[in-house]
């Protein structure tokens, strides 16, 4: 597989992911996109650390809003 199709298929992946939290989690497009993208696990996502890429999106989506509930925590 290309670099070009990886890429392809890792953008559609965060979408999916993106759409999930905030249907999951109530919130708007633009929340959930700015809490995956400012999110570690989107990170490991990118980097293919552990495979990340080849749980489900809700489960993700799940990752990234537990990291993010735990971020708020902190502050």
């Amino acid at each position: 597989m290309s670099e070009e199709s990886k890429q392809i298929l890792r953008s559609a992946q965060c979408a999916r992911i993106i759409v999930n939290i905030s249907e999951m989690f109530g919130v708007s497009l633009n929340e959930a996109t700015d809490i995956y993208y400012n999110s570690e696990t989107a990170n490991l996502i990118e980097e293919g650390v552990a495979d990340l890429h080849c749980r489900s999106d809700k489960y993700l989506a799940g990752e990234v809003w537990r990291e993010y509930q735990e971020n708020r925590k902190k502050t």
